[in-house]
């Protein structure tokens, strides 16, 4: 597949994927085709159901919507091997088969993540200088811009060479789609001392150290996650899907122990009912919902993964992202880094 200039803004959806398929996804894309006038939607999936769904919502035909029929769904069970051999008329591969044909620019999904990356990396292909794909998102910051965060579970086992390429592409990624100027770069480690940490983490911080193109700053630790520390934080894929899925475990934790202590009593009930709308415009803040969209980079194409259990906000969010992304180019951007970079490594 050729990284062509998008001559219009076109993005497919996976229709069918996630907990919820078309209850979540249809107004989700039709939510999304309001707040981007240009943008144009081809729904993937079973034609029957999301023209009825469609209908319901009063909206069929649309000049922005067009609809792809697949006479398959990969579902949540579904081992990615056998989603690649047997599901190639799935919602989720039509989609995929878009983005590679050049009629769209970008693919969303909210299905089973495994089987998205195994058939996103063989249809699509990795980019030159790239041997392993990334799932890379957004997730709040004590204060300032968000903080990127990969690899959040595409690629579990990392050497060294893996690392960095995933810190060339975080912090092309905080570039372009935030548009901060020389992103702050770290690796997640057990400690700040450079003593510790496995051997692929020193080695990557010893390419790192020796790369003019990206600001790394060293270490950090879990605990600074959140802080502002650092604009882009490396890891492999099986560490930052544990820290993802903790931090947004603590995160409901804390909204329902408060939920529960302003039961206990009438002192406490009053003054909690008086705080309780701030408790939760703090919640909204690090609400996984609003930072939902994981990109997959290092493919030839955008492919953004929405969480399975996502809402019509949630799924939104993902292919807001998926918008962003193509508006900024951002595959050819890292390409263009990367080559950079290794012609420098020469």
């Amino acid at each position: 597949m050729q990284l062509v200039q998008p001559t219009k803004l076109t993005l497919a959806l996976d229709m069918m994927g996630g907990d919820h398929g078309p209850h979540s996804t249809i107004p989700a894309a039709l939510a999304a085709i309001c707040e981007f006038p240009q943008l144009h939607l081809i729904l993937c999936g079973d034609e029957a159901n999301l023209t009825e769904q469609l209908k319901l919502h009063g909206v069929f035909p649309h000049p922005q919507l067009s609809l792809r029929h697949s006479t398959q769904i990969v579902t949540m069970a579904d081992k990615p091997s056998v989603a690649l051999r047997s599901k190639r008329d799935s919602s989720m591969r039509v989609a995929l088969d878009l983005v590679d044909k050049g009629e769209v620019q970008a693919c969303v999904s909210a299905g089973n993540t495994g089987a998205l990356i195994a058939m996103a990396h063989f249809v699509l292909k990795m980019l030159n200088g790239v041997d392993r794909p990334a799932l890379i998102s957004a997730l709040p910051a004590m204060e300032g811009n968000p903080v990127y965060m990969l690899d959040l579970g595409a690629t579990v086992n990392c050497d060294a060479d893996t690392l960095f390429q995933f810190a060339v592409m975080g912090a092309v990624m905080a570039e372009e789609v935030i548009g901060i100027s020389q992103p702050k770069v770290a690796l997640l480690n057990m400690g700040e001392e450079e003593i510790k940490g496995s051997d692929q983490i020193k080695r990557a911080s010893m390419l790192l150290s020796e790369c003019n193109d990206i600001n790394y700053i060293g270490y950090i630790e879990g605990n600074d996650i959140f802080t502002g520390k650092a604009d882009v934080i490396v890891c492999d894929g099986f560490v930052g899907n544990v820290a993802l899925k903790t931090c947004e475990g603590v995160a409901k934790l804390i909204l329902r122990r408060f939920e529960s202590s302003i039961k206990d009593k009438v002192t406490a009930q009053l003054f909690g009912w008086l705080i309780k709308p701030f408790i939760k415009n703090l919640y909204q803040g690090v609400n996984p919902d609003h930072y939902n969209g994981a990109s997959l980079i290092g493919l030839r194409g955008i492919v953004v993964k929405s969480h399975g259990n996502a809402t019509k906000e949630a799924f939104l969010s993902a292919i807001r992202q998926a918008v962003r992304e193509v508006e900024r180019q951002v595959p050819a951007k890292i390409k263009d880094r990367l080559e950079h970079v290794l012609i420098d490594k020469a």
